[in-house]
């Protein structure tokens, strides 16, 4: 059984995506530390939809949580499972996900990230799965407390309440997300500390491109999503078809310069909301990596909605996509046909080859 496992559940938009590929990219270096990452990161998220039971696992996902468990139950060092989406497990699967790892000493991993960048980053992200709603829709959502969920998936403190108390406080890791602009080490120093990784170990590249869209390419993103109905469900279809082609072919690539968040008429709003998660934190028994002053937000300023986008905007976005999503498939049926010819190729060279050693043969006889 493992000494010591470590379960990262969340936030997302904390730089996860970041960490993951940070922990990923050096598996061999960590193994010969005695730091074991079971199975593979699609394992992970695949065992992360086992235990939360969710609608959208994909049937064909391998692997499930007793599975991984099975994986870190035959290493003799420290255990990493690193997924945003574990933090949104209800109570019980959180208990039966701590049980199961034991006798092992178990340490939970939450990252928190000001409200100010929370706020836009979580909306975009439920259009990039597949959500239609407008982006003021989701806000007063949220402001008159009828998007309970955001708190319980996207924020640390219920997070380390449903997961947390789960472990002595002295296991409990509250990870900051620090401003913007600092350097991507500093982020990483902070998740490694929480992990238990020695410095030194993991080589360090810059962060995996995880672009955020602009205002403009989400709107079209969002009418796309109305205008599909019931094709290309979330998730794996979804993930399949408009992710990889729409999204991350196109409108990750475009300029995206009509950057959007909060008003600044939510501004009070939005930091009596961070004052009160601090104090909340700050009561809370946990160990924290950073400074619980990085959730308070420091960039408040004006800011875009994509509402607000008058319709030759969106119009013109829409166009320059499809300009787009053309030369992507103009690029994928290029090589389709260079595998075609190749193929060709070396059929016709088997052929060949077979009526040399036909012909040989015959003519020897």
């Amino acid at each position: 059984m493992a000494r010591r496992v470590f379960l990262h559940v969340g936030a997302p938009k904390t730089g996860s995506t970041y960490v993951q590929d940070v922990l990923w990219g050096n598996r061999a270096a960590l193994k010969r530390a005695g730091i074991l990452l079971p199975g593979t990161a699609a394992a992970h998220d695949q065992a992360m939809t086992d235990l939360r039971e969710v609608t959208w696992r994909d049937p064909a996902g391998g692997w499930t949580w007793d599975r991984l468990v099975d994986g870190a139950a035959r290493w003799p060092g420290d255990v990493i499972v690193s997924n945003e989406g574990l933090g949104a497990a209800t109570a019980a699967q959180a208990a039966r996900a701590v049980t199961s790892l034991q006798p092992a000493q178990v340490h939970v991993v939450v990252a928190g990230r000001d409200l100010w960048r929370t706020l836009p980053s979580m909306w975009q992200q439920s259009v990039r799965a597949r959500s239609t709603w407008r982006f003021e829709s989701f806000l007063r959502a949220v402001q008159d407390g009828r998007f309970d969920s955001f708190w319980d998936h996207h924020t640390p403190t219920r997070m380390l309440r449903r997961w947390g108390d789960l472990v002595p406080a002295t296991r409990r890791h509250l990870v900051t997300v620090p401003p913007s602009g600092t350097p991507h080490e500093v982020l990483w120093n902070r998740f490694a500390a929480a992990l238990g990784i020695p410095a030194g170990i993991c080589t360090l590249d810059a962060p995996t491109s995880n672009t955020s869209l602009g205002a403009a390419e989400i709107e079209v993103l969002r009418r796309v999503n109305q205008a599909l109905g019931d094709r290309y469900p979330h998730r794996t279809p979804y993930q399949r078809v408009v992710q990889r082609h729409l999204v991350n072919a196109v409108l990750k690539h475009r300029r995206n310069d009509v950057r959007f968040g909060v008003g600044l008429d939510r501004a009070d709003w939005v930091t009596d909301l961070a004052e009160a998660q601090i104090t909340a934190l700050r009561d809370y028994p946990c160990q924290v990596v950073g400074d619980l002053d990085d959730l308070r937000p420091t960039t408040v300023r004006h800011a875009r909605s994509p509402d607000d986008l008058d319709e030759g905007q969106v119009l013109q976005a829409a166009i320059e996509t499809i300009v787009g999503m053309l030369g992507h498939a103009d690029a994928l049926s290029r090589r389709t046909d260079g595998r075609d010819d190749l193929l060709s190729q070396l059929r016709h060279r088997a052929t060949s080859g077979v009526r040399r050693r036909l012909r040989a043969t015959l003519g020897d006889g």
